[in-house]
C-alpha cells in the first residue's frame, strides 16, 4: 500500500509535534496498551516506570521514526519489520495483539497532538501502521509455520 502525499505530509508533520515528548508519549503508548490488555503485560520483561521500559519506549520511537523517515520508500524497512516480527513471536506475541498496539498508537497520538490530532492526521496514521503491521503480520506467520514445521520434524 502507497501511503498519499497528504498523508505522507500529515504524518511527518504530526510526528515532528512528537518528538520533543517521545519519552512521555512511550509512556503514554504502554500505559495505554496495558489497560487494554492487562493479559500481556507478561510478555514484557520489564516493569512499568523502570528504566528498561524506558528503554523499550525508546526503541518504540525509534521505530516509528525509522518508518516516518521512510514514508516515500516504506519497502527499505522490510527487512527490519520481518525481524522485528519474527522477535516478536519468539517474545509470545500474537496476531491480535496488533490490533491493540494500533489502538494504543492512535491513542496515543490524540493524547499528545490534542487540537492537532484531526481525522484525517488519525487516518494517515491507520493507514501506516496498517501496512507496517501488515507486513510483520506475514512474515509471523511464515515464522510461526516454520517453527511448527522445525518442531514436527524433531519427532
Amino acid at each position: 500500500m502507497q501511503l498519499q502525499a497528504e498523508q505522507v505530509a500529515l504524518i511527518r508533520r504530526s510526528f515532528a509535534q512528537i518528538e520533543p515528548i517521545a519519552p512521555l508519549a512511550a509512556g503514554l503508548f504502554y500505559g495505554q496498551l496495558f489497560a487494554l490488555a492487562p493479559e500481556i503485560r507478561p510478555l514484557f520483561r520489564y516493569e512499568p516506570g523502570s528504566p528498561g521500559m524506558a528503554q523499550q519506549g525508546s526503541k518504540l520511537m525509534q521505530m516509528l521514526g525509522v518508518a516516518v523517515a521512510h514514508l516515500d520508500r516504506l519497502d527499505e524497512v522490510t527487512p527490519a519489520l520481518e525481524a522485528l516480527a519474527r522477535r516478536h513471536v519468539a517474545y509470545g506475541v500474537e496476531p491480535a495483539h496488533y490490533d491493540l498496539v494500533g489502538a494504543a498508537l492512535l491513542w496515543t497520538l490524540a493524547q499528545g497532538l490534542g487540537d492537532d490530532y484531526t481525522p484525517q492526521v488519525a487516518a494517515a496514521w491507520a493507514a501506516l501502521y496498517d501496512t507496517l503491521a501488515a507486513v510483520m503480520l506475514r512474515a509471523a506467520h511464515v515464522h510461526t509455520d516454520q517453527l511448527a514445521a522445525e518442531r514436527a520434524m524433531r519427532f
